[in-house]
């Protein structure tokens, strides 16, 4: 029972990081915005908020900072796309090569050191004391909470209980057909990619405030792109990305107990096995789509909107 419970209680920590990075390029993705870099957004995140709490031994202060350093770098991206109306592709591509090098080399000092301050859990009581489940799903921290409950459940009724989510949908899929009826593309276009940026750079301090509790050059280890394919094959709904990363994590979870119990499986093998999870993110879509159970990509996705183009 405890071998059940703490292989849930990783899979849980391990798949918040994934949650929080995709449910911000979620925010991007659904204005029509493609952000591909969470990657570099992860790696501001995670250096920064290990900065900052070396600095200040808050870890409250060092989530924040990595926000306000994923909103800067969300700022630039937007300016970039929604303003210049460069190509989203390769500014995406610009800030992952870019965040993981300006990591890199500011968090330098930091590497390998133990971060000043981690998050702290927070049970929940009375469901604490649930066998089994109890100590996996109410003994963890507040981000954890964030990532699993707070923040699908506020995305979620934005998007599909709210005028204001029907808009942001709709330039989504036609922002001409919005112009037209009098809606502000570009600055509610800018507003969500430096929002989402903010989110999916703050996975990066839960990463290493409440994850694994240090910086490392290399520390965001793909999960922004795993994010990414999150976000497709769970058909671009918050929800469905809370379950998508939940089996990410356990897969994760279970690399972790096969190495600690020497089960004998070669140790590459369970090194690959979270990206051979996310190869399978990337097709399922297509399977899923053909039997109409998955809801296709915002129309208007990656491509930049022209005023005069309607």
């Amino acid at each position: 029972m405890e071998v059940l419970s703490g292989l849930l209680s990783t899979a849980i920590l391990s798949g918040g990081v994934l949650a929080l990075a995709a449910l911000g390029e979620l925010l991007a993705e659904r204005v029509g915005v493609l952000n591909l870099g969470v990657e570099g957004l992860m790696a501001l995140g995670a250096m920064s908020a290990v900065a900052t709490v070396g600095a200040t031994h808050d870890p409250w202060l060092g989530f924040l900072a990595a926000l306000l350093v994923g909103g800067g770098a969300g700022i630039l991206f937007a300016l970039a796309t929604v303003v210049v109306r460069a190509s989203q592709v390769l500014c995406g591509m610009a800030l992952t090569m870019g965040g993981l090098g300006l990591s890199a080399t500011i968090g330098r000092p930091f590497a390998g050191q133990p971060a000043g301050a981690t998050f702290s859990p927070l049970p929940i009581p009375l469901l604490d004391r649930i066998p089994v489940l109890g100590p996996a799903l109410f003994q963890q921290s507040v981000p954890v909470y964030l990532a699993f409950l707070l923040l699908p459940a506020a995305i979620a009724w934005l998007l599909f209980r709210t005028r204001h989510g029907l808009t942001l949908r709709a330039i989504g899929e036609n922002p001409a057909a919005c112009d037209a009826a009098g809606i502000r593309v570009a600055p509610i276009r800018f507003c969500y990619v430096v929002l989402g940026a903010a989110v999916s750079a703050s996975a990066g301090a839960y990463l290493t405030l409440g994850f694994v509790p240090s910086w490392s050059d290399g520390v965001t280890a793909g999960r922004g792109w795993i994010a990414v394919a999150l976000v497709i094959f769970a058909g671009y709904r918050p929800w469905r990305i809370v379950g998508g990363a939940l089996l990410f994590g356990l897969v994760n979870a279970l690399g972790y107990l096969a190495q600690a119990r020497n089960w004998g499986v070669p140790s590459a093998f369970l090194a690959m096995l979270p990206y051979g999870v996310t190869l399978l993110f990337m097709i399922a879509p297509g399977l899923l789509r053909r039997g109409g159970a998955l809801i296709a990509a915002p129309a208007a996705l990656g491509v930049p909107y022209y005023r005069d183009e309607k």
